[in-house]
């Protein structure tokens, strides 16, 4: 779904799609290109992540404020986006200047990054004079003028050669990138050096090179990749500086084995309880914990890491999916004191009010009048006391 946030004094256009039980993607995107960047990419991830896309200041839908930008103001803002949105601790890709704003992020803001994938990273990316005369170039024939220039550099040239009509369409991305804000993000990476960050980066680290990319070439990519403490470094073959539009499966490929190697599953048993207090609420359990002795510990054990921390937690449904499955099983068996607790709890798991009365409708066709007539009782009791009363 595509929406926008006012962050830092300006709109940013963002899209955020897939389940929420499905591990989140953040992208970030290149100079003169918008959220459709990682469109070839997409489908190769697809079912495995939930994506969050957004436009740079300057560029796509997002505000266009005046010129010059610094590289501190693309971290604000996707920090700021990310702090709007509630996320924290999200894996992160970012190409180009996107690699930039990345890898600034996660050094000054490692609450919000778990993982970074690099694609064609850098410290700094050219020195300042080069610059300069292409702001001057750009100010003086416009956009247009350097779209020609700017594609020999974003693909290679295998690729030129066999994707003419589609070159023709990442051309008119770059020529309709408002001036302003392309000029404004050169200044950006004129200034940025963020060398010194790199060896502060905590976060396993994925540096990604296009075999043929003229921009940030693989050498520069490899040195990039061994200041960063947790940094691997890995090239993509016939790729230039956007490997998500000439080579998308490979990418994927890195993306999703980087993960999966990275994921460190918690303790069965810490895992369950961060569910549990996610349905049941930390009230709930701080209850059950006070009174849990030597003869129920070890049922206690085993609802938390095998129901809680096993089934629960797989991605396969999410928590509300669950919830509704919970309460019309509940109910069909007739277990009113736990019908009622879950009843409570799905005012944490995202199920509506008539979501509920749906599922217990649904209970009596196919488990018995009596036994949906008993629930729809319990939950009216339930629905109209004070949320404060289950100590939420």
């Amino acid at each position: 779904m595509t929406h926008t946030l006012a962050i830092n004094g300006i709109m940013l256009h963002y899209r955020l799609e897939g389940p929420e039980h499905l591990p989140l993607l953040v992208f970030s995107n290149a100079l003169g290109t918008d959220l459709r960047l990682w469109d070839p990419l997409l489908p190769h991830l697809a079912g495995r992540y939930r994506f969050l896309r957004y436009d740079l200041r300057g560029q796509g839908l997002s505000d266009c404020p005046p010129a010059p930008y610094a590289i501190d103001d693309h971290i604000g803002d996707l920090a700021g986006l990310l702090d709007a949105l509630g996320l924290r601790k999200v894996n992160l890709c970012g190409l180009s200047v996107g690699g930039l704003v990345a890898q600034g992020l996660a050094a000054r803001r490692p609450d919000l990054v778990s993982r970074l994938i690099l694609c064609g990273p850098a410290g700094k990316i050219g020195p300042a004079g080069p610059w300069e005369a292409h702001i001057r170039s750009v100010r003086e024939g416009g956009m247009a003028s350097i779209a020609d220039a700017a594609l020999a550099f974003w693909f290679a040239p295998g690729f030129r050669a066999r994707h003419a009509a589609e070159l023709a369409l990442w051309r008119h991305m770059l020529a309709r990138t408002p001036l302003e804000g392309y000029v404004g993000t050169c200044a950006a990476l004129r200034d940025a050096d963020l060398s010194r960050e790199l060896t502060r980066l905590t976060q396993p680290s994925l540096c990604i090179a296009g075999e043929q990319d003229q921009t940030t070439p693989p050498d520069l990519v490899r040195r990039t990749a061994a200041l960063i403490p947790h940094g691997r470094f890995e090239v993509i073959a016939n790729a230039g500086h956007l490997p998500c539009v000439e080579q998308p499966a490979a990418l994927a490929r890195l993306i999703s084995g980087f993960i999966g190697e990275q994921e460190m599953p918690l303790n069965r048993f810490e895992q369950g309880m961060e569910v549990r207090r996610s349905v049941l609420g930390d009230a709930h359990v701080d209850r059950a914990g006070a009174s849990q002795t030597d003869f129920d510990a070890p049922f206690q054990s085993f609802i938390t890491e095998g129901a809680w921390g096993s089934v629960w937690n797989r991605p396969g449904l999410s928590k509300r999916d669950r919830s509704l499955l919970t309460i019309a099983l509940l109910a069909a068996l007739g277990h009113k004191e736990e019908l009622a607790l879950h009843l409570r709890a799905s005012r944490n798991t995202g199920a509506s009010l008539e979501e509920v009365q749906e599922t217990l409708l649904h209970l009596a066709v196919y488990a018995g009048v009596p036994a949906s007539n008993a629930a729809f009782r319990i939950a009216k009791d339930v629905f109209d006391a004070p949320a404060e009363q289950d100590g939420r």
